[in-house]
């Protein structure tokens, strides 16, 4: 048969079809779960063998390790989870990911699988179109399970039939007859395959079509499955390059994990797999490696009619197709039972050694952080998964902002106490470089929420949307009074004004109510609410702040006529408490923004 450019076409929709489906039942988990999947992961990752059990669970749901990874990634990226809980979800994952191979087991070779396709659409289309954003999400979940399932049937008849095609038979062969060589080709030619469609269960299926077809043998084929175990890691490290270096550390984690467990199963590559065949030859459908001998016995044309869908075969041939039928299942079955062996027993050993995992990548992926470079921690246009997640990272990235801003602020204060020149000019420095990393914190932190508001929110997202529009203006105001005190300071010293005691006791005093402040602030950050007693407190101090202000005003004028100090100094004394009085009005209004927030919730 020849193989049209329109042919290839259809494969490649077909396998479109088949991760698309995959990419919109993730999303749509992801969505309908919202807050309960992340309190899941938190719940369910208390110890190493819980973690496991999450990752089984959310990859047998979306159909994809790949898929659950990147969430994973996008979790310790937002600082939800820690690398050490991510590496026992991820080894979960990999537990997970094989119930693809066992759908396909069950169900690829015996019905039509696209039979439940146009069923399922049917069900998910007034979900879909419903108003409410939880019901949307559900309905794309079952689209996306749909499409899935359609997209595996089209891609089991779209590919290309081999023995039509000499040449590419020929290439295939010889690189089949090497030994253990033709292992390691085809474990190569498994992960540049997975890393190509970005999906093992993508490929899993592919393998699973190509052995059940008789292309290659039921050996190379678990080979190709050991490869897909290696090439399903690229997902997640190339989600995580514009991550934080957590997010980094953990799809590390993952190609660590992956890659140390196939290099264990070569060493006992065959002597596994004619375990798993005695199991399957025993206790299942029949002998796995004597499909490819069958094909091998069969001429092009003959095996043609009884892969194909034709009826009116003769007797001859629907006994061949029976056959073919019986033996395509025990192969299904001896792949799908490998797969799941090799990654239970993988797991089962490499969990006693997370804690060394995590020491190893932490290692291998060094902390470059510095304070005084501009990057942002939680949140990146790489990460953007669901406007759940990313609404959760920008909370993240709002207190790492707000910290920030309060180093900022002590170092203003080490700066009036300063009285070494050289010492003075490198904090002024620093301070004139935090108020530029502010500035640009602010805007990234801005764009990124206006970049969520594009997807589809609930009503307590857009709230929380607004709420830290406001508050990422309002520390960044905080930051340019930061950078206005310095410059005051600044002046001062350049104007050689002496302040008396008294003056210093008060400028002191009034920058101890504003750490105070900062302080209450950024503790109301950490939870993203604020309770009563919380915006009570930040009050009081706003309201002392705003006391001592007016109080010393007063005074300023008493002590000026009085001449306990110059005019010179009082105006630079002054610009120091309105300043500082007007870093309070921006605290305040943090707390505000957030107690607002918290009664709309």
């Amino acid at each position: 048969m020849q193989y049209s450019f329109y042919d290839f076409l259809t494969l490649i929709g077909a396998l479109g079809l088949f991760l698309y489906g995959m990419k919109i039942m993730s999303e749509g988990l992801q969505k309908a779960a919202g807050n309960k999947l992340r309190s899941i992961l938190a719940a369910m990752t208390k110890n190493r063998f819980t973690g496991v059990l999450t990752g089984v669970l959310i990859t047998a749901l979306i159909q994809s390790s790949s898929a659950t990874t990147v969430m994973v990634v996008s979790f310790v990226n937002a600082g939800l989870l820690s690398l050490l809980q991510s590496i026992t979800v991820i080894m979960g994952a990999n537990i997970g990911t094989t119930i693809t191979a066992w759908i396909i087991s069950l169900f690829g070779f015996k019905v039509s699988i696209a039979a439940f396709s146009l069923p399922m659409i049917a069900v998910s289309i007034p979900f879909i179109f419903s108003s409410k954003s939880k019901r949307k999400s559900i309905g794309e979940f079952i689209l996306g399970f749909a499409l899935l399932f359609m997209g595996l049937e089209l891609l089991k008849n779209s590919v290309p039939d081999l023995k039509a095609n000499p040449e590419i038979l020929e290439f295939l062969t010889q690189y089949t007859n090497s030994g253990f060589g033709s292992v390691l080709i085809f474990l190569f030619i498994g992960t540049i395959l997975t890393i190509i469609v970005q999906s093992s269960s993508a490929t899993m299926a592919i393998t699973l079509i190509m052995v059940s077809k008789g292309w290659i043998s039921y050996e190379l084929g678990a080979a190709m499955v050991l490869g897909e175990n290696i090439g399903t890691t690229i997902t997640a490290n190339i989600a995580a390059i514009p991550a934080n270096i957590s997010a980094k550390r953990a799809a590390l984690a993952h190609t660590t994990f992956n890659v140390f467990g196939v290099i264990w199963m070569l060493f006992l590559f065959f002597p596994f797999l004619r375990m798993i065949t005695y199991l399957v030859s025993n206790y299942g459908p029949g002998d796995p490696t004597q499909l490819t001998t069958f094909t091998s016995g069969l001429d092009a044309n003959t095996l043609k009619v009884i892969t194909s869908d034709k009826e009116g075969l003769t007797a001859t041939q629907e006994a061949l197709k029976a056959q073919l039928f019986d033996y395509q299942m025990a192969t299904s079955y001896g792949l799908s039972l490998f797969h799941t062996m090799f990654n239970l027993i993988n797991t089962f050993i490499m969990i006693w050694f997370a804690n060394i995992i995590t020491k190893l990548v932490s290692f291998v992926v060094k902390k470059k952080e510095s304070d005084e470079e501009f990057q942002l921690k939680y949140i990146s246009t790489g990460m953007l998964s669901t406007s759940e997640l990313s609404l959760l990272q920008a909370w993240k990235e709002l207190k790492v902002y707000s910290e920030r801003t309060a180093r900022m602020f002590k170092l203003v204060r080490d700066l009036y106490y300063e009285e070494n020149e050289n010492e003075f000019v490198k904090k002024f420095s620093r301070i004139q470089k935090y108020e530029n990393i502010s500035d640009r914190m602010e805007v990234e932190i801005a764009k990124y929420l206006t970049k969520v508001a594009e997807g589809r929110l609930s009503e307590d997202s857009k709230h929380q949307l607004q709420t830290m529009l406001r508050v990422v203006s309002e520390i960044e105001s905080v930051g340019d009074s930061c950078y206005n005190l310095a410059r005051t300071i600044m002046r001062k010293r350049e104007d050689k004004s002496v302040y008396n005691s008294e003056m210093n006791a008060n400028i002191d005093l009034m920058m101890n109510l504003v750490e105070g402040a900062i302080h209450q602030m950024n503790e109301s950050l950490d939870n993203n609410h604020i309770s009563n007693e919380e915006v009570n407190r930040s009050v009081n101090i706003e309201n002392e702040i705003n006391n001592f202000r007016n109080q010393l005003k007063l005074q300023n004028v008493v002590d000026v006529k009085g001449k306990k100090y110059s005019y010179q100094a009082s105006v630079t004394y002054m610009d120091i408490i309105v300043e500082c009085e007007k870093m309070g009005d921006y605290i305040i209004n943090v707390v505000e923004a957030l107690n607002e927030a918290t009664v709309k919730n």
